[in-house]
């Protein structure tokens, strides 16, 4: 499973870097928009859900719980100092996924219990798309947190996060991670649809 962050440069959008991973073939898409007004953040939003219908993608929105509903979206992911999952859950019901970021076993096996639907367990290494970020984890760290994930019984995706480039993603996957979540490595390359296109035969 390879998901993507939305992100912005000098060349795209918000919405822009989101079509262009939908137009790639990414079939999982976060709206991540951390400095954005509301207004701003519907305004977007709103557009993706109707690309992400387009494209039979699924639509996360990062952090926003309020939102989830109004835009339709398929489902929220919250951060470390986001909504507390099983507050979100309560409020979203159980048709909504769920996802949690994570940094050790300790963070799964919690969000597991508190009825996430998916991990984004990072920073593989250090990210410039991301602010205060946890310890990075390498491909050491996944072994030894997916191990602990098998040991446990815990039944979950577990996907890869953090400035992972497509040359990282083989030795990734070994580790008994799910998916890969990316976001800088595509529209940093100088043909994103072609990078797509050479992550996806990863998955």
């Amino acid at each position: 499973m390879i998901q993507f962050i939305s992100h912005f440069t000098e060349q795209h959008t918000y919405l822009d870097s989101i079509r262009l991973a939908l137009e790639g073939g990414i079939k999982w898409v976060q709206l991540r928009m951390k400095e954005a007004s509301e207004e701003e953040f519907l305004s977007v939003g709103t557009e993706v859900r109707r690309l992400c219908n387009q494209y039979g993608a699924t639509f996360i929105i990062d952090d926003h719980v309020e939102l989830v509903h109004k835009l339709k979206a398929d489902g929220v992911h919250l951060g470390k100092n986001d909504m507390p999952i099983i507050e979100a859950r309560r409020i979203l019901g159980n048709n909504v996924i769920i996802g949690g970021t994570a940094n050790t076993f300790e963070d799964i096996a919690s969000h597991y219990q508190a009825t996430a639907n998916y991990i984004g367990c990072g920073p593989f290494r250090f990210t410039t798309t991301k602010k205060g970020l946890s310890p990075t984890l390498g491909l050491e760290g996944y072994r030894s947190i997916m191990q602990k994930v098998k040991e446990a019984a815990i039944d979950i995706p577990v996907v890869a996060i953090g400035g992972i480039t497509a040359e990282d993603i083989p030795g990734i996957m070994q580790t008994g991670i799910s998916g890969i979540a990316l976001s800088g490595a595509i529209l940093r390359a100088e043909n994103p649809i072609e990078e797509i296109n050479r992550i996806l035969k990863y998955e």
